[in-house]
């Protein structure tokens, strides 16, 4: 579809941004909800703990397909019907049934995995080849972040002070994913293609990755060692922040549970969004320094979920919350500068959050997908509190869970200088990363050395991404 339709008083990116942010709205909505859930149904808080993990069970497919299928079909088509689905799913949970739940969650993760990764990578391109990568790296970023934190505190304002406290809602955010789809309507496609050309020896629909860059990212020892006892600390610190916590208090806020829930889940995540860029700035070519302090962090915030949970204490729920959400946020920049150093040259159009754009180094769709797959397991952690709740109380698990947390952080510790990727690390030596760091973090010895080997000729993602330029970031976002 021509560009010149486009109406060029809006961002032409803005669009695609808003798709994301809306598909993180919905994802994130049932936080708010699952404190009137609890407090109008007889359903038990095991069952309100599955239907907000069977979310998972839809966003790992949603993530793994969301790639393939922009390649294919286009972004603008894959977003365009994600929200659909995901307006049809919000539509379903206005139901208030429990089958009807656990279906509208299931629908919400596919749909919200589908458009994180076509999302972002359209919001890229539509940006255009001018704009920095960093930019288009914070833009997807900060609309993802402000997406989740919109879910849970729109969801709570609105059950907490208007009628049907479980339908308008989940209605609210249909609405908002219609007018979002209309927004988008002329929105130009950035595919090169819906039919993907193909080699000999390559099945059709499959773009062509050399060496399989994200499988060799997945299979290497540090991958093992350091990024995987880590992973599921992203996601778990948050869910414990938002999810296992408010609840526990809700008898301290008596009338303003949802409210203080979606304030609750807002905070932890908008900490997050502000957390990550400190990871770039500790990220360290030669150690785990950036992921070590990540888990440390969250050790600390279980440790102080835990007080919170003892004393009852309002406050130190919300202590909590800023600790763990600074946990999340460090934890996901940690791992994915993990993964960009063990992900070989690799690139082509399509790729996802945390992934570079084009030839060159950098965590491919594939790893960066896969990666995100791995994190998503925190998403257990409240069923998984949940269902032992009945053996040990809440601050023994929590405390249990910080000892676990202990556990991982020696086993990182142990290989924090071992197993590095190759003759990256020392283009710089000592592996000091240079100061000029934000939310996409300089890419330093990988690039520089990616580019003293065999490349494709320089594109302007290529040249976006050169050491020689002072504003170079690492292009993720999340």
């Amino acid at each position: 579809m021509p560009t010149r339709r486009f109406p060029h008083r809006f961002p032409r990116w803005l669009p695609a941004a808003a798709a994301v942010a809306v598909a993180a709205w919905g994802a994130n909505q049932f936080t708010a909800l699952a404190t009137v859930y609890r407090a109008r149904t007889d359903w038990s808080a095991l069952s309100l703990a599955a239907m907000f993990s069977v979310y998972l069970v839809g966003l790992v497919p949603g993530l793994l397909l969301g790639r393939p299928a922009a390649d294919r079909y286009g972004r603008r088509r894959v977003v365009r019907g994600a929200l659909v689905l995901s307006a049809a799913a919000s539509a379903v949970l206005a139901a208030t049934d429990e089958p009807s739940v656990y279906l509208a969650r299931l629908a919400t993760g596919f749909a919200a995995g589908l458009v994180f990764l076509a999302g972002t990578a359209w919001l890229r391109e539509l940006s255009g080849p001018s704009v920095p990568t960093a930019a288009t790296a914070r833009r997807a970023m900060y609309a993802t972040g402000v997406g989740f934190s919109a879910g849970a505190l729109a969801s709570g304002v609105l059950a907490e002070w208007l009628p049907d406290p479980t339908v308008l809602p989940a209605l609210a955010h249909a609405l908002c994913c219609l007018l979002v789809l209309h927004a988008t309507r002329r929105a130009p496609e950035t595919a090169p293609g819906t039919t993907l050309k193909t080699t000999p020896g390559t099945a059709p629909g499959r773009r062509p990755e050399p060496g399989d860059a994200h499988r060799s990212a997945v299979r290497h020892p540090r991958f093992r060692y350091v990024v995987l006892p880590a992973s599921p600390a992203v996601l778990g610190s948050a869910t414990v922040a938002y999810v296992v916590l408010p609840p526990l208090v809700a008898d301290r806020v008596p009338g303003y549970a949802p409210l203080f829930g979606g304030l609750v889940a807002a905070l932890t995540l908008g900490t997050g969004v502000l957390a990550q860029p400190f990871a770039a700035r500790l990220d360290d070519h030669g150690s785990a320094r950036a992921t070590l302090t990540a888990m440390a962090t969250v050790i600390a915030g279980l440790l102080v979920g835990a007080l919170a949970a003892s004393r009852d204490s309002v406050a130190l729920v919300v202590a909590a919350a800023v600790v763990l959400g600074a946990g999340y946020g460090l934890t996901l920049g940690a791992g994915l500068h993990e993964v960009e150093r063990l992900t070989p040259p690799a690139g082509g159009p399509g790729a996802g959050p945390g992934s570079s754009p084009g030839p060159g180094p950098g965590p491919g769709p594939g790893s960066a997908s896969l990666y995100q797959s791995t994190t998503s397991s925190g998403f257990l952690t409240p069923l998984l509190l949940a269902g032992t709740a009945g053996h040990a109380s809440y601050p023994a698990l929590l405390t249990g869970m910080a000892a676990v947390g202990l556990l991982c952080l020696a086993v990182t510790a142990a290989h924090s200088r071992r197993h590095l990727p190759g003759p990256d690390h020392l283009a710089h030596p000592g592996g000091r990363r240079s100061e000029d760091s934000s939310v996409g973090s300089a890419v330093g010895s990988t690039t520089e050395s990616a580019m003293t080997r065999a490349t494709p000729p320089p594109t302007p993602s290529t040249m976006q991404l050169a050491p020689t330029d002072p504003r170079s970031r690492r292009p993720w976002a999340e």
